[in-house]
């Protein structure tokens, strides 16, 4: 039998290495269950040997005790800011400046190698190891004074306990960022909401919480990531003479290095990777707010040195800001094509996300009362991407003696009828129907929307105009404009009549599924439209259609099957989706309802994530739709294989966690092929 020293020993380095392989490499080599067995074991022998467990046993991971305070930690090497650059110009400057310095000709300036990495918005922190084993963990401070937050460094599971050297050197300072990645964020929050807790503004503000918790158990029970971006002090190691090998030395040594780093050349090199950057932005799995670069050669950084606050041979390239503070005005409510009452934040305009933003969304009652929020507040508008702005937070501090309560609306502010709230919904609405205009507006804006009917310039404003005018009234109406009423319209010119009823003309030949899409059932997206219309085949078959039926189909449960028993029982949209047929919508149907177990992917749950290069999105989509699979939105442990384009995050994480079939674009090209030939 193994004495308790020569298995607790072994125990370490097999857990120490699943570690590494999970959290550092993607890449699980034992199920969870295998890996809680040896946790288990460890911590059961640790515990009935005491004399044997050490600071830097993976058991030591899950949390201690509580600490009665923060230490204050003065850094051996100051952990300094970096200058910003916002515009091209100011990158421009700052190269002119390096070129000054080292005295380089233009060629050699345009040839000048940087390391590019992004710009993680999360807390910086520093580690430090002596012979190997993680000794403190150090918040920046103010750059020279920081905070020792140890207890808390030491629960992140991708931060290793011992490094992967095998000759440890003295001294080894680690220098990263610690963040929440988005979906543990909303994890978080939706725990939160559950809890009756405040929610979290950001992900980074979450993630500096977690690290200012006194009990380690805390942070221990977030996902916090570390992602190391440089080193402080080293004693007794020759480190390599780049910054992107040392980033390449820290993944060897157990790290995740900063991700998507890389070199790159000269002024247009860094140009072009902060644009690609810039665009991958909102689908990355965590925060960023620009790109870092530094020159590559350390003896380069050595001869540049340092001003008092940062260092002359790197500047951070910031994105637009995502989040601005500005003053709340008033608050309208506008309505839905479905009758859910929205209420609209009218804002003084600021300059955020990259563009002058004067609205945004309050989403519902409930979210009003969670901010806290009136008008004439100062508040806090977060805008990433296209996505609609909202409002995240409130400025208590800065709130006027003359603000005023948000009164939700009663009757609604379109028509005047009732407003109601189901208790199964967070949402008030309308309940009018299409009796009220607004949700008529709304229902045919998105019946000739891009992925409904895909109306070629039938705008918003034209329905507005349509219905204002008494020329439509529902969607079944588009097809029985003529060009005289067009051309009476005003500013609306005999061409653009032309090309109006072209475009109607053609969208009347479609697919069953967007036609379901465009009808605007409640609850049904495209994706369970797609489902709806592989299973039953005709629109005649779904007319038919019992809860039953319903509730068998992939993306359909209880409630929605309720909504759309709901929809083709009404009288009046059976009489519209009749009209649309006599208008000539028409779409490939089949009388019989559709058998998908013959199809190879049928019984199959896929997830697509990532940036694609060679498919896009819908195209995968539809086509493994064609060959039976669902296509879902998220990973469980039902998903079947996950498809990982690049800059793939929590989605992979999650899959890799579970067991399932990973497959790169080009594995899934080559899966597609294979199918076909079968077919063949």
């Amino acid at each position: 039998m193994m004495m308790p020293i020569a298995r607790i020993k072994e125990l370490r380095e097999q857990i120490e290495e699943h570690n590494y392989q999970y959290h550092t490499l993607d890449t699980p080599t034992v199920p969870d269950s295998e890996y809680d067995r040896l946790m288990q074991e460890l911590i059961g022998l640790e515990a009935e040997n005491p004399d044997l467990l050490t600071s830097d046993s993976p058991s030591q991971k899950v949390g201690g005790k509580p600490i009665d305070g923060f230490s204050q930690v003065q850094h051996a090497m100051s952990m300094l800011s970096l200058d910003n650059a916002f515009k091209d110009q100011q990158m421009e400057d700052f190269l002119r400046r390096l070129g000054n310095r080292l005295e380089l000709s233009e060629q050699d300036l345009l040839e000048l190698t940087f390391c590019a990495e992004p710009k993680l918005d999360g807390v910086a922190v520093s580690l430090r190891y002596e012979n190997g084993i993680l000794l403190q963990g150090a918040s920046r401070g103010d750059g020279v004074t920081g905070e020792d937050i140890t207890h808390n460094v030491r629960t992140i599971a991708n931060i290793p306990l011992r490094l992967r050297m095998k000759n440890p050197s003295e001294v080894f300072e680690v220098r990263g960022e610690v963040l929440l990645p988005h979906a543990g964020f909303s994890q978080l929050n939706e725990q939160a909401k559950l809890d009756g807790t405040k929610l979290f503004v950001n992900p980074r503000n979450a993630a500096a919480g977690s690290m200012r918790q006194l009990d380690p158990t805390i942070a221990a029970s977030r996902p916090l990531r570390f992602y190391a971006y440089g080193l402080g002090i080293v004693e007794g190691y020759k480190l390599p003479t780049s910054q992107v090998a040392r980033l390449k030395l820290l993944a060897d040594l157990g790290f995740n290095p900063s991700p998507g780093n890389r070199a790159v050349q000269g002024y247009l090199g860094c140009l072009e990777y902060h644009q690609q950057l810039a665009e991958k932005r909102d689908s990355l799995a965590f925060d960023i707010d620009g790109v870092v670069f530094k020159v590559d050669q350390i003896a380069l950084q050595e001869r540049l040195g340092f001003v008092s606050r940062a260092p002359r041979w790197a500047i951070a390239y910031k994105f637009p800001a995502q989040e601005e503070l500005t003053t709340l005005l008033n608050v309208e409510f506008q309505v839905g094509r479905t009758g859910a009452i929205t209420p609209v934040a009218r804002l003084e305009p600021v300059f955020v996300g990259g563009v002058t933003v004067s609205n945004a969304t309050l989403h519902n009652a409930d979210e009003i009362e969670r901010l806290g929020v009136m008008i004439g507040d100062t508040v806090i508008i977060r805008r990433a991407g296209d996505v609609i702005p909202k409002v995240v937070n409130v400025v208590l501090e800065r709130r006027p003696t003359n603000a005023k309560v948000i009164n939700f609306p009663t009757l609604c502010p379109v028509c005047d009828s009732k407003v109601e709230r189901l208790e199964t919904e967070v949402v008030n609405r309308c309940t009018a129907g299409l009796f009220c205009p607004a949700q008529r507006v709304e229902a045919i804006k998105h019946f000739a929307s891009r992925k409904a009917m895909d109306i070629d310039g039938l705008g918003d404003k034209l329905v507005e105009q349509l219905v204002s005018e008494n020329l439509i009234s529902n969607p079944a109406d588009l097809f029985l404009l003529k060009k005289q009423q067009l051309i009476d319209l005003e500013r609306f010119a005999e061409k653009s009549a032309d090309n109006l009823l072209l475009a109607l003309q053609t969208s009347k030949k479609t697919s069953f599924a967007r036609f379901l899409f465009a009808v605007g059932i409640r609850e049904v997206g495209e994706a369970t439209a797609a489902s709806l219309a592989q299973s039953f085949g005709c629109l005649a078959n779904l007319l038919k259609a019992d809860l039953e039926q319903l509730i068998a189909i992939d993306d359909v449960g209880p409630i929605v099957a309720n909504h759309i028993l709901e929809f083709i029982r009404q009288p009046h949209n059976q009489d519209i989706l009749q009209r649309l047929l006599d208008v000539g919508v028409n779409f490939p149907e089949t009388t019989e309802i559709a058998d998908r177990s013959g199809l190879p992917l049928a019984e199959e749950t896929w997830v697509v994530t990532g940036t694609l290069e060679k498919m896009t999105r819908q195209e995968v989509k539809e086509t493994l739709q064609s060959l039976g699979a669902k296509v879902a939105g998220s990973v469980s442990k039902k998903t079947t294989i996950l498809v990982a384009g690049a800059m793939a995050g929590s989605k992979l994480i999650k899959a890799q966690k579970f067991g399932i079939t990973i497959l790169t674009e080009d594995d899934l090209i080559l899966r597609l092929n294979q199918l076909k030939n079968k077919e063949d």
